[in-house]
């Protein structure tokens, strides 16, 4: 991807939503837009800078020449915890309701021809920090939206006014999350196939009838349509017909860019730019170098993502589960995994374990995903870890958690051919026998086959001339550099 000259460089302002899972992919688009000669303002939250700055100290938000990073309040009163992610439905009422102020006059900071670098020419804003796109349009820029989770996702939280006009929602009673109601066939669902009650994202499992989060992302979701254009972290052999659907509810153009890890890996390398990392939390090295001992598909890598939590008795079902299957481990568990508690595994499974099993508390995960000894993934699926356990070709055990966790599943077990799910009142029995399939089983076989072809399709969408890499360059041509009317 050739660079712009100096001469009247664009900047854009690129602001993810405060959370690990959607700074990941922000990331990587503003690493791309760096590549092809924007100047960038990174724009976190003051809570997550601070993390950054614990976790991997002042380097970690230097920057790099025409890459800076900015940050604006995120609305919440400090945490007794400054080093967990905040609960995610007070982070979307705070954001949406304060952050607008602040991020006006941010831009009319970076404006200012006393900073020395270019004023603002676009902003790259995630999905549901739509409340950005009332000060783009104020100063007549593009404005860009990059949903973070998977395309079928968005037309699940598109189609929540369908399930509620059909009286499907919300629930009647709490008994319909136990008795069955959740396993309802959910037919005509405009981009969608096989769904279920329960393959839609989880807010509207509820009986709720004025469920925040529900309102919420409706109205985010639908704020949509007045973007310049929408970037999707994934591929047209995966979600073209998702993709379509999107555009079909009167969306702008839809660029799929995904995988981004991928499709950032190709552009010319830069020292600066590929030493800028935003993981929240302190990456422990000493996994790849334990994986490096082992033989080739032998190990399960299980890890729930930055959100995910648990009761005790869950982890200790995984925790057995693991120990019963008799293979090698990695198993990623957060200081805060345990909901309210700090996550404690009992003696026994440790002394058992202690010669095939690793437990660290954070991983460079695509590295990991991507080693010669990692077999299987089990996974609360999320869009990341979905993506890139396709790009890898890992086959996946699913136990998702919330949001669009439940939709991915539910096509990585059905539609994609490469997961299998474990209920969500897990148990040891069934963690083993899964296991077991997935690594020696005929089913696991033909998941493993299925993966290596996706991984194949993904390596097609991401290299020079893949459909993602043109979808790029046209979304810079097209939308970023074009001026607004």
């Amino acid at each position: 991807m050739g660079s712009l000259g100096a001469a009247g460089k664009p900047h854009a302002v690129c602001m993810p939503y405060p959370a690990q899972g959607h700074i990941t992919p922000m990331l990587n688009v503003a690493k791309l837009l760096h590549a092809r000669g924007f100047d960038v303002t990174f724009v976190n939250t003051e809570y997550n800078h601070a993390r950054l700055v614990r976790t991997r100290g002042e380097a970690a938000v230097a920057g790099a020449p025409g890459f800076r990073f900015a940050t604006i309040p995120d609305g919440l009163p400090p945490s007794d915890d400054d080093d967990v992610t905040q609960d995610i439905p007070s982070l979307c009422r705070s954001t949406k309701e304060t952050c607008l102020a602040p991020f006006r006059r941010l831009l009319a900071q970076l404006n200012d021809p006393a900073t020395g670098h270019p004023p603002v020419t676009c902003v790259v804003s995630d999905v549901v920090m739509g409340f950005s796109m009332a000060a783009a349009k104020e100063l007549g820029l593009p404005y860009v939206q990059l949903w973070t989770a998977s395309s079928i996702s968005y037309l699940g939280y598109r189609h929540y006014r369908l399930l509620m006009e059909r009286g499907l929602a919300p629930l009647k009673d709490v008994d319909q999350l136990t008795n069955g109601y959740l396993d309802t066939p959910v037919e005509d669902v405009p981009g969608l196939r096989n769904m279920r009650i329960k393959d839609f994202p989880s807010f509207i499992h509820t009986t709720n009838p004025e469920e925040y989060m529900v309102g919420y992302v409706i109205e985010e979701t639908e704020r949509c349509k007045d973007a310049s254009a929408i970037i999707v972290n994934s591929f047209g052999d995966l979600e073209g017909e998702a993709v379509a659907a999107m555009e079909a509810l009167g969306l702008p153009k839809v660029y799929t860019l995904g995988p981004l890890p991928l499709v950032a890996r190709k552009d010319p390398p830069s020292p600066r730019r590929s030493s800028i990392r935003l993981s929240l939390w302190k990456e422990q090295e000493e996994c790849l170098q334990w994986l490096d001992g082992k033989e080739a598909g032998s190990v399960v890598y299980v890890n729930f993502g930055s959100i995910t939590v648990m009761t005790n008795e869950q982890l200790v079902e995984f925790a057995w589960g693991l120990a019963n299957s008799g293979r090698e481990f990695l198993w990623i568990v957060r200081r805060d995994l345990v909901k309210g508690d700090t996550a404690v595994l009992p003696p026994e499974f440790l002394a058992e374990t202690a010669e095939r099993g690793l437990m660290a508390s954070w991983c460079p995960q695509q590295d990991v995903l991507n080693h010669p000894a990692v077999g299987a993934f089990l996974t609360h699926s999320g869009w990341n870890s979905t993506l890139e356990s396709l790009a890898a070709g890992v086959p996946v055990i699913s136990w998702p958690f919330f949001a669009d966790q439940q939709t991915n599943c539910r096509y990585q077990c059905n539609e994609w051919g490469v997961g299998m799910e474990i209920d969500s009142n897990v148990k040891r029995g069934a963690v083993a026998g899964l296991i077991a399939e997935l690594m020696e089983g005929q089913k696991g076989k033909e998941m493993r086959r299925k993966a290596e072809e996706w991984r194949e399709k993904a390596i097609r969408a991401a290299k020079p001339g893949g459909s993602s890499h043109r979808n790029f360059e046209e979304l810079v041509r097209h939308v970023l550099l074009a001026k607004e009317s």
